[in-house]
């Protein structure tokens, strides 16, 4: 992704829209890192929306009395140059300027604040091997520059839907009536936002129902890891970089076939296992290059 070549400290982002499930990629990985024994600096979304909770809530109230759409996916309710501006920092320097989204008050109470309030701006000093970001814009114009890997997941759309209500009813208190207008609020949004970061990503993966998910909004459960084939689509580069063998890997994951010359189709259930497979060497690489690069300098 990024072309600079004074990097030192590399960037991985996983990008998704909610619900997507971009937070089991984030577990894959720090599977990686703790095998690898890799120090990282994590870095979610969310902590770079604009507004808190309420704020979001006036806001969004204003621009619809003014004819306009607000939403998490798009520009207006981001801070993109700030989170552009913390992924150029950290290739340079291992520092940048963060802080934490509180999503509950369990989160919220040891900083005396509320659940949905930002903690602080503070600098990042503890040493580290790498950032990883997991949110929604990891692949924006502003942001890719700086990303040294970037992922995508990327479910059907009707499964993404159906996570995310099931998700905000289950965890957020939502009923589904409300999490329905929220995802019609913010179409736009997705096909300007969303939907041309996964032209961008280096590997992308991207879960397919096997059962009938024709109309998401009356579905009464979300389709299991059994119930589901991943696609995983490696951008052609990757695979001659890092020497990637999709039939080695078809070979080591029972009941898996490659679909194109760059695609690997998986069962749901070897997913984390196929992302392991696949971005440890890479993970491996980025670190040993930023050692190296470290030493040349001095």
């Amino acid at each position: 992704m990024g072309k600079s070549h004074n990097k030192c400290y590399p960037v991985v982002a996983v990008t998704g829209s909610s619900g997507a499930g971009t937070t089991s990629v984030k577990e894959a990985f720090g599977h990686v890192f703790f095998r690898e024994n890799i120090r990282a600096i994590l870095i979610e979304g969310d902590s770079f929306h604009r507004y808190d909770r309420n704020a979001m809530r006036h806001a969004v109230r204003a621009a619809r009395k003014a004819g306009r759409t607000l939403s998490h996916f798009g520009r207006e309710a981001n801070l993109f140059d700030e989170l552009a501006e913390l992924f150029r920092t950290y290739r340079e320097t291992g520092g940048g300027r963060r802080r934490f989204y509180l999503h509950s008050d369990e989160e919220a109470q040891p900083w005396g604040l509320n659940a949905g309030q930002f903690t602080p701006w503070e600098e990042i000093n503890e040493p580290s091997d790498l950032l990883m970001y997991e949110g929604l814009h990891g692949g924006v114009p502003e942001v890719a520059p700086y990303v040294d890997l970037l992922i995508g997941v990327v479910p059907t759309i009707n499964l993404e839907w159906i996570q995310k209500i099931h998700r905000d009813c289950r965890e957020r208190g939502y009923t589904p009536e409300e999490v329905v207008t929220t995802i019609k609020s913010r179409m736009d949004d997705y096909v300007d936002y969303i939907t041309p970061q996964f032209s961008l990503t280096d590997i992308n993966f991207q879960r397919i129902p096997t059962v009938d998910t024709s109309n998401p909004f009356i579905a009464r459960d979300v389709p299991s890891a059994d119930e589901s084939l991943v696609v995983i689509r490696i951008k052609k580069r990757l695979i001659k970089k890092f020497d990637i063998n999709l039939t080695f890997l078809k070979n080591m994951i029972e009941h898996s076939f490659i679909s194109r010359r760059n695609t690997l189709v998986v069962p749901g259930p070897k997913m984390s296992l196929a992302m392991e497979i696949l971005i440890t060497p890479i993970i491996e690489h980025l670190v040993a290059s930023k050692h190296s690069k470290k030493r040349y300098k001095r």
